[in-house]
């Protein structure tokens, strides 16, 4: 008897984080490396790479990644193309609006955290000063977006 085991492959979130900061990016990608949890990061720096990424046009369109994000970690303050219409985009088009994201921004303006609320964001949060709370932070938010939260199926990794 041959018994072969048919457990599927375990598959790894994607993380879409679209932040210009290099110093942002390099902290939130340490915490994400010493997470548990393994997970394929996509880092876009501006708003018009993070689209053509979510919609595979320009440098994207040849990529044979086909996964959605399982999560977009967006900051508001872009150049360009703004986190602000990044996100407006996305919550509008049938095909992206179930894929969450979570601002990810140093404004606690509140017009901004109304604003991203009535464009549809699923989560607001202001960039921690202290590393310790940015550390704390990340790590509930990996935690509950890829292990709590049941995601559609096509967002599912």
């Amino acid at each position: 008897m041959n018994l072969t085991s048919t457990s599927p492959i375990p598959k790894i979130p994607l993380l879409l984080i679209v932040e210009d900061s290099n110093e942002d990016f390099e902290a939130l990608h340490r915490l994400l490396q010493r997470s548990p949890m393994k997970i394929s990061i996509q880092r876009c720096v501006n708003g018009e790479q993070a689209l053509a990424f979510l919609y595979r046009t320009g440098n994207y369109r040849d990529r044979e990644i086909s996964l959605m994000p399982g999560l977009i970690v967006l900051d508001l303050n872009l150049p360009g193309t703004d986190g602000r219409e990044v996100l407006r985009q996305i919550k509008q088009d049938d095909h992206l609006k179930t894929v969450p994201v979570v601002v990810f921004t140093t404004s606690n303006n509140p017009k901004d955290i109304e604003d991203c609320y009535r464009y549809g964001v699923n989560s607001y949060i202001v960039k921690p000063i202290n590393f310790e709370q940015l550390k704390r932070d990340i790590q509930t938010l990996i935690r509950y977006w890829f292990e709590v939260t049941k995601l559609p199926e096509h967002l599912e990794y």
